[in-house]
């Protein structure tokens, strides 16, 4: 049986769930966030330290011996009773529900895509993936993170005054003060930001010199297979610096063939942060080059499969199931 971490509205697990029982593949889901308020977990360890143990989720059962993989897709954060949520009892509570289930992925001896938890958040870190990127061969921006704001001049400075910064954490969703949910992009700086240099002291940044673009390729691994994608980000003002201000109507999507270099290259790193799935980011240059930008553990595909009609949910179900390129 395959095991789908996430909740009800996914698009993504919908599609994969669908392709695995036209493989005749048993399949559940369970979202961490029903746990514990509406969810069980009993595990047992046996004196020769084999685990078993059941999840109850309604009227879902889910023993643990029977779970052959796991997708983790987009796994909630536990919850608690909403008399308890926002309390020290409710907040401790959480924490040990999150810390059992951390606990739990790592004890189960099954294949995780893209990994497991733990393995896909050191995955994750941006400092990480630039440095493996750049010793494996891939061309990667000059990079800066910093909170020093003499620093962040000079190399405001090395860049002629085309810099751009991001967000240093693998992250790019925030919280505004109001509660509402928003991401913060790639922004380039300009001369007038400087009058507040001094705010970088409040945290780190990441800063990178703007790169010129002819455009962008996705570039989605899934075990040994590589899908890649172009993405004429440069059609429409909206998406010339960061894409993801999408503008669907007039950014044309289409499929790119990737040099095999490249491909073997996107294949390695994916395999050197550990993972068995990734998104990554590419940029090619008006003179041709490709530079590497950052790599998602657990990017979202769908609308890639869409623009293209690449089969990416099919190697995905087959890469769960244990008959696709691993």
């Amino acid at each position: 049986m395959i095991l789908v971490l996430s909740g009800e509205a996914d698009a993504h697990a919908d599609t994969v769930e669908e392709e695995l029982r036209r493989l005749d593949v048993p399949v559940a889901r369970f979202d961490p966030a029903r746990y514990p308020a509406e969810a069980g977990l009993s595990v047992r360890i046996d004196a020769a330290g084999q685990v078993g143990g059941v999840l109850r989720d309604g009227d879902q059962t889910i023993a643990l011996d029977a779970i052959d993989a796991v997708w983790l897709r987009r796994p909630g954060y536990p919850r608690v009773p909403e008399a308890l949520s926002g309390t020290p009892v409710g907040t401790a509570a959480q924490v040990e529900a999150y810390a059992c289930l951390a606990d739990l992925w790592e004890l189960l001896d099954v294949a995780f895509v893209p990994a497991t938890p733990a393995a896909v958040a050191l995955a994750a870190h941006k400092m990480r993936q630039l440095t493996l990127a750049g010793r494996l061969g891939f061309e990667v921006p000059g990079t800066l993170v910093t909170n020093d704001p003499d620093a962040f001049l000079d190399h405001y400075a090395d860049t002629s005054g085309r810099m751009i910064t991001k967000r240093a954490v693998p992250s790019q969703r925030l919280q505004t003060v109001e509660g509402d949910q928003t991401a913060r992009h790639t922004i380039p700086v300009r001369p007038r930001d400087l009058a507040d240099v001094e705010s970088v002291r409040l945290g780190p940044i990441l800063t990178q010199p703007m790169i010129d673009k002819r455009f962008e390729i996705r570039v989605t691994v899934v075990g040994d297979e590589v899908f890649s994608a172009a993405i004429h980000s440069q059609e429409t003002h909206h998406t010339r610096v960061d894409f993801r201000h999408y503008d669907d109507a007039h950014t044309p999507i289409t499929r790119y063939r990737l040099p095999d270099v490249l491909r073997e290259r996107c294949v390695e790193i994916t395999r050197a942060l550990g993972l068995r799935y990734s998104a990554i980011d590419l940029i090619v240059t008006p003179d041709g080059r490709t530079v590497f930008l950052e790599l998602n553990p657990n990017g979202q595909y769908l609308w890639i499969e869409y623009a293209t009609g690449l089969p990416i949910t099919r190697a995905l179900a087959a890469l769960l199931a244990g008959k696709g390129a691993s």
